[in-house]
């Protein structure tokens, strides 16, 4: 019992990690069939029903009333950031170097996040805390480099997937500074709320609102998209609040960075991909330096 407290904002880092991985398998499954804007859209539609039906239940209102100006002012910007800009940077990386090199460079985030917090929120991590960043973004960066990829590796494609590294770092960074105390569901309502409304701009202003309302007909893409919005916007995104709210930001983004090894099972179940050599010393190495703040 006295674990389970004392490393709250970790397990819940795992627990993130593992909601993203079947996000990550769902959502690709349902941009392979209508687009990854079109997924966006949808999911963030989705992920606000769910978190207001579920603060319905658990405070007795659907949207975020009783938020301060504070709160709507840093999770909203968290919210443009994370939500929108970030992913917008990491799928435009995907269509030029392609996912495999763009989850290589993603691997940086925790090291971002881990300086903007010590920059910004005053985080200090301890010697024990940067060796296990180090130790399990190295086998993150083992697993995910190989023969996928690209040898010409485009530096608008690199610049790209920084983009959605930092998008993703400075997210939670605001996240953090935001909540102040702030129930986290909620708190990712707002997030959410900021996220589908810039989405809502850009495809009107790439006129693409036809494509999305194909996508919201289509019966097979919305059940692979309302299984990972549950994963994603709803449970997995809520549980980083949660997480980033208990432990040091740097700890909390490492331990979640742990989606491209958790998703090598995965993988290849669903999309036939062959587990090779380099991806489970990856994996073992990983793991490895997680365990440490476990310690």
């Amino acid at each position: 019992m006295y674990f389970l407290q004392s490393h709250t904002g970790e397990l819940a880092s795992l627990l993130t990690a593992l909601c993203w991985t079947l996000c990550a398998v769902f959502f690709e499954k349902a941009g392979r069939r209508t687009g990854s804007l079109s997924v966006n859209i949808l999911r963030l539609f989705l992920g606000i029903l769910f978190l207001g039906t579920t603060t319905l239940f658990t405070r007795g209102m659907f949207f975020p009333n009783d938020a301060t100006f504070h709160n709507w002012l840093w999770l909203g910007i968290s919210g443009i950031i994370g939500f929108f800009l970030g992913d917008l940077f990491l799928f435009k990386s995907y269509t030029i170097i392609g996912s495999r090199t763009s989850q290589l460079v993603m691997s940086l985030a925790p090291m971002i996040t881990a300086t903007i917090g010590w920059i910004f929120l005053d985080e200090i991590l301890s010697a024990k805390s940067i060796l296990g960043i180090v130790t399990s973004v190295s086998g993150i960066m083992i697993a995910v480099a190989g023969k996928g990829l690209k040898p010409n590796v485009s530096l608008q494609g690199i610049l790209y997937a920084l983009g959605g590294a930092a998008g993703q770092a400075l997210g939670l960074i605001l996240s953090k500074k935001g909540m102040d105390g702030y129930d986290a569901v909620a708190a990712t309502q707002i997030r959410a709320i900021f996220g589908f409304f810039s989405f809502i701009l850009l495809v009107t202003f790439l006129k693409r609102w036809k494509q999305v309302i194909r996508a919201a007909g289509d019966v097979t893409s919305m059940k692979f998209i309302t299984v990972g919005t549950v994963f994603g916007p709803f449970i997995g995104v809520s549980l980083s609040l949660y997480a980033v709210q208990h432990t040091e930001t740097g700890i909390a983004s490492t331990l979640m960075a742990l989606v491209p090894i958790f998703i090598i099972a995965p993988a290849a179940l669903m999309f036939k991909e062959k587990i090779t050599v380099r991806q489970v010393i990856g994996a073992v190495v990983s793991i490895a330096g997680a365990s440490v703040f476990f310690l």
